[in-house]
């Protein structure tokens, strides 16, 4: 990482002058590691939670069904703000928005920690889920820093310290639990966002204040945000109500129709919420169906299929018996090597475009497939399933924002990779409702896994063929 590092500081710093932080200047490596230091906080309160909801339905004489509350209301949240709030940080100063969102995100993390009922934990995680927009916003200010030549490296380690830190939270959540008590992981958050806040504050160069003549499309943000929560929750409800029921079809279709009204409003106002008008750039509708593809196939269903194989207990035929504890250190070692690879595909991507990033990792989800399917029942392969899955990750979950930079006009990054997350996290929700529907009425559970396989595996093929048709076009480097 070291020489990353290096390569990330040759720009001289330049002094703080005495009129503020507008006209701060801070070396390249410096910002980077603010950023990252911010992303952390999304990445954390997004996993945490996954490591809580035992205790919490202990501890509450609850169900699983009422704690997944806790996560459904900050994902639904989450992924209405990615876009929305992008697109404000592009309007308004990134930094600003960024500035109220982890400020937001606090007093969520305050409003769980001192609440004794399951309801003011969700009220808080709810609030919490603001924090969608942190990465998109940290995307958009990299973006606005540095120097176009650092840009993509830059991305990459943004975009893969998500990875990790999802990772690394379910330990700490975990030894929080374990040692003290669920309140802990509210108040470590809360301190984590403050202390995050203080280094946008104090240490990120800010934009001079330009003023804007758009207004804000409210109209849109609402439909927009109901019809991503409406689509997702029914995505999410799937799983206890079935695809048939009238809840679940009345949830998607009601959000898919109040999105096409959307477009065709967004069409029509001058300072959209949502700038549909970008998906008729072929680079940037590719990638956007290549993330729907990979996010609902392996990228977003491995995470949740490899503790099931590894946790379930061999008589059942294709489990492994591991403890929680020891499959979870081999799921957060893995990613510690995914990460590793995160400035591989960002120096990549800045020699030869993320097209090639992208297609590498979608090869390296066929490779992991194909382990997955011939040899579930050797530790050793699954170990090394495991960390492929790890790489994969790396190269595709960081290629796809250096992709939509390469794509869009900087004054449109947020909100581009706002959307961008939107889509993915949709994506993985149809992959696990799937995914979970195959396992539950397989004949066997593994006639259920090989189906898991057959989609991970037609999947990655698509997502290979539409990267494939991206136009190859210039690296970010040299985008205006």
């Amino acid at each position: 990482m070291t020489s990353y590092a290096n390569d990330l500081s040759h720009d001289e710093p330049e002094k703080v002058t005495a009129k503020g932080r507008f006209n701060r200047r801070q070396p390249v490596w410096v910002i980077v590691a603010v950023l990252i230091a911010v992303e952390i906080i999304s990445a954390f309160e997004t996993s945490m939670m996954f490591a809580a909801i035992p205790t919490l339905i202990a501890d509450f004489g609850s169900d699983a069904s009422t704690v997944g509350w806790a996560v459904t209301s900050f994902l639904l949240v989450a992924a209405a703000s990615a876009a929305v709030c992008g697109r404000l940080g592009d309007m308004y100063g990134r930094e600003r928005v960024l500035i109220v969102l982890l400020a937001v995100a606090a007093l969520g993390s305050i409003i769980s920690a001192v609440g004794d009922s399951l309801t003011s934990i969700i009220i808080g995680r709810t609030i919490q889920g603001v924090a969608g927009a942190i990465l998109p916003l940290c995307i958009g200010l990299a973006r606005e820093h540095l120097p176009p030549a650092r840009v993509p490296v830059a991305v990459a380690l943004i975009s893969g310290s998500a990875v990790a830190a999802g990772s690394a939270s379910l330990l700490i959540a975990g030894l929080l639990i374990d040692y003290a008590s669920w309140h802990m992981i509210f108040v470590v958050a809360a301190v984590y966002s403050v202390f995050a806040a203080a280094l946008v504050v104090f240490v990120l160069p800010w934009r001079k204040p330009t003023g804007t003549k758009e207004k804000i499309d409210y109209v849109g943000a609402v439909a927009f945000a109901a019809s991503v929560a409406a689509i997702l929750l029914g995505v999410n409800k799937s799983q206890a109500w079935g695809w048939a029921d009238g809840r679940t079809l009345g949830l998607i279709l009601g959000g898919a129709v109040v999105l096409v009204l959307l477009v065709r409003w967004e069409l029509r106002v001058p300072s959209p919420i949502i700038n549909v008008r970008l998906f008729a750039e072929r680079k940037f509708s590719l990638t956007m169906l290549a993330t729907i593809a990979i996010a609902a196939g392996p990228m977003g269903v491995a995470t949740m299929i490899i503790p099931i194989i590894m946790q379930t207990p061999t008589a059942d035929g294709f489990g492994l018996g591991l403890s929680a504890t020891h499959a979870g250190w081999l799921s957060f070692i893995g990613s510690m090597f995914g990460f590793a690879f995160t400035p591989i595909s960002g120096r990549i991507s800045a020699a030869v475009g993320s097209r090639v990033s992208m297609l590498i990792g979608s090869i390296l989800f066929v490779a992991s497939t194909v382990t997955m399917l011939t040899a579930h029942n050797s530790v050793v392969a699954m170990t090394a399933m495991v960390v492929v899955v790890s790489v994969a990750t790396a190269f595709a979950y960081t290629a796809l924002p250096n992709l939509i930079v390469e794509a869009v006009p900087e004054r449109n990054t947020s909100e581009a990779t706002g959307t961008n997350a939107v889509l993915r996290t949709a994506g993985q929700g149809v992959g696990t409702s799937v995914a979970t529907m195959l396992l539950a009425f397989a004949v066997t559970p593994v006639a259920g896994l090989n189906m898991i396989g057959v989609m991970f595996l037609v999947l990655a093929f698509v997502a290979i063929a539409l990267t494939v048709m991206i136009p190859r076009g210039v690296p970010a480097a040299t985008v205006d």
